[in-house]
């Protein structure tokens, strides 16, 4: 049994982030126009890999909204995964385009004009993309959406990104130290290409068929502890996750001599109360016997040795 949250309602929030990531690339090239600063530029790269993972976030979520069908029997929610690792090399190849312009701006450093109001726009970009940050990282949790936490940690990112840039700046401006402006863009190109490998790091994990985290493995084992008072043993617990989709299995042992129906009906309320106490679980289980696996005590003989 499962619930599944509407994937439509996920696509929605990614227009929203594509929005976002065309009004903040036209604040973020404004500002580097008008200020000539690398550091800008480098902010300005990172808000195109935006724009280009939230087109392909969307994408893939319209494939994950797909139901089961005859080749996927178990749905096509894996496809988010397939976002988050797309996002995560973009953000390595905007890495290495930041490094490649800035590099060689630390021995040959350029003048930089009209610092205020570059700052200003970058200042504007910046509130832009931390509210839509936030509300993407309410809407993943709620939808359990890998595509959408990819976009908001992202974006979040960016927002690091854009104060580090007018950290660079503001520096610049009170030191004269030109050469601040490509020593900071360096720095914000190493700290993309760390959330590039986290984002990568995360989307293998979930197309290799890792086990749910510790919190949710927790939570399973809160909801079986609560029916072994009534005899039941549980055994061979198998998790993953695919996407929003949080996948169970588990062997589920009884007395023999239980009735096949009330047997039934035990499993069908343990994964009802799963699937209750993790939205998105679908739970597979398979009824045994107990005494297969633990016979029944011979009664012990009493007496005294001769």
């Amino acid at each position: 049994m499962t619930s599944r949250p509407d994937r439509s309602d996920a696509t929605r929030y990614v227009w929203l982030s594509i929005a976002a990531a065309v009004l903040t690339i036209g604040l973020k090239l404004a500002a580097w126009w008008i200020t000539g600063s690398v550091g800008l530029l480098s902010d300005a790269l990172e808000s195109f890999v935006n724009l280009f993972a939230a087109v392909f976030a969307l994408s893939m979520l319209i494939v994950a909204a797909a139901p089961p069908d005859e080749d996927h029997p178990y749905g096509h929610s894996k496809a988010e995964y397939f976002s988050s690792g797309f996002e995560g090399t973009l953000i390595l190849l905007a890495a290495v385009a930041i490094l490649w312009t800035s590099v060689p701006r630390l021995w040959t450093p350029q003048p930089l004009e009209e610092l205020g109001l570059g700052l200003w726009l970058t200042a504007a970009s910046t509130a832009v993309n931390f509210a839509v940050s936030r509300v993407l990282a309410r809407a993943a949790q709620r939808l359990r959406s890998v595509a959408l936490e990819a976009d908001a940690r992202h974006l979040m990112t960016d927002v690091w990104t854009s104060c580090g840039v007018v950290v660079g700046l503001l520096a610049v401006l009170a030191t004269g130290w030109l050469w601040l402006d490509a020593a900071i863009a360096v720095l914000v190109a190493l700290r993309i290409l760390l959330e590039g490998w986290h984002l990568m790091r995360g989307a293998v994990g979930g197309l290799m068929d890792e086990a749910l985290p510790a919190g949710d493995l927790a939570t399973i084992e809160g909801v079986l502890d609560a029916f072994r008072p009534r005899g039941l043993h549980f055994a061979d617990l198998q998790t993953r996750r695919g996407g929003h989709a949080r996948f169970i299995s588990l062997k589920v042992r009884v007395p023999g001599d239980w009735r096949v129906d009330t047997s039934h009906a035990l499993l069908d309320e343990i994964e009802t109360t799963l699937a209750a106490s993790l939205p998105g679980a679908q739970t597979v289980t398979h009824l045994e016997p107990v005494e297969a696996v633990i016979p029944p005590q011979a009664p012990r003989e009493t007496g005294q040795a001769g």
